[in-house]
């Protein structure tokens, strides 16, 4: 199939599965490292589509410009769309997404960050290897018999309480919609998002950034939780008001935070800065805090994922350009997420 893709923000992984793939697509890809924003668009040019990821920038401008290029579909190699300015794209560019590429690489990750921040693996690390020995400030607690509250019930949230119920935990789930047949089947318990808060020893977050939840976790909700109660962030940065995480921090009544994703992480996440100073005065402090961990967004990292990632994505563009069905769209018309309720494969 001789289109042509501009694919922003590659990187050699990204190149490695996607050229794989391709063998079979035989679309024409270009690779730019550069993400996608107003600078970059013109990069486009003379394409047929576009394949984003999570840090690039689409708003008004650039959806004008793919327009006069004559791009007729952005493909994202995600699930997010929260960068997206979806009421000024609707219309004008198909948006396809990756809405599963590896629930079990996400939820997996959350999982290991709990375990390393309770039982501080990452600091007894690094003093074995300086030869230090002592285990004094490296006391963690029994998960089993301890309640965790997933606010989440996706396929990432859902493979979570699997897990976590697998430690013996107690779990409370929260979810717009509630599945009761699941909760039974795997001995979890839905309840409202402030009981959630209050009971959880630890709190996991897998939901989606949207305008209702931006800063859910903040100094209104953290002051309703257990003292030294630990957070999970493997969705989106913005779900946590992070200077009021850093608040709770200060005080001691946060015992930890694991954080993949980080409000402000455009500037930084998939970059090497160790050579330079970082100028974020918010992040800076974060990676000052002994109780706290920082990964950079890598909670899909598995060869299971990136391969699926690569698959649906070169998927959801074939579909496109062969007129069939795009059940991974995402439609702003009528509910704002990827709507599975089309007519000819599109409610355009």
């Amino acid at each position: 199939m001789n289109k042509r893709i501009a694919f922003f923000d590659a990187k050699p992984y990204d190149q490695v599965f996607f050229n794989r793939l391709n063998e079979t697509f035989l679309f024409d890809i270009t690779f730019f490292p550069n993400r996608l924003n107003e600078k970059t668009v013109g990069l486009a040019q003379g394409h047929d589509a576009v394949c984003a990821f999570v840090n690039d920038r689409i708003g008004a401008d650039v959806i004008d410009k793919l327009v006069e290029y004559g791009v007729g579909i952005i493909a994202m190699r995600c699930a997010g769309y929260n960068n997206i300015d979806l009421k000024h794209i609707f219309g004008k560019i198909h948006v396809l997404r990756v809405p599963a590429y590896s629930p079990h690489a996400v939820a997996e990750h959350a999982v290991a960050l709990m375990l390393t921040l309770n039982r501080n693996t990452h600091r007894a690390y690094y003093r074995t290897r300086d030869n230090n020995f002592q285990i004094n400030g490296l006391l963690g607690f029994d998960m089993f018999g301890k309640t965790a509250g997933v606010v989440g019930a996706g396929k990432i949230g859902r493979e979570t309480v699997k897990i976590l119920r697998g430690f013996g935990m107690r779990v409370l789930v929260y979810d717009r919609y509630r599945d009761e047949a699941f909760a039974e089947q795997h001995a979890c318990e839905y309840v409202e998002l402030e009981t959630l808060y209050r009971e959880s020893d630890i709190i996991t977050l897998h939901c989606p950034l949207t305008p209702e939840n931006v800063h859910m976790i903040n100094a209104e909700t953290l002051a309703m939780m257990k003292p030294h109660v630990m957070i999970i962030n493997t969705g989106r940065g913005g779900l946590i008001d992070t200077p009021a995480l850093i608040d709770a921090l200060k005080a001691r009544r946060l015992g930890a935070a694991g954080l993949d994703v980080y409000e402000e992480e455009e500037d930084y996440f998939f970059e090497d800065f160790s050579n330079e100073i970082v100028s974020d005065d918010v992040l800076a402090r974060l990676t000052t805090f002994p109780n706290v961990l920082i990964t950079s967004h890598q909670a899909f990292f598995t060869h299971e994922a990136l391969s699926n990632i690569a698959e649906t994505t070169l998927n959801n563009v074939a579909d496109f350009f062969d007129g069939a069905r795009m059940d991974n769209e995402i439609c702003y018309k009528c509910c704002n997420k990827a709507c599975t309720k089309k007519t000819n494969g599109t409610c355009w």
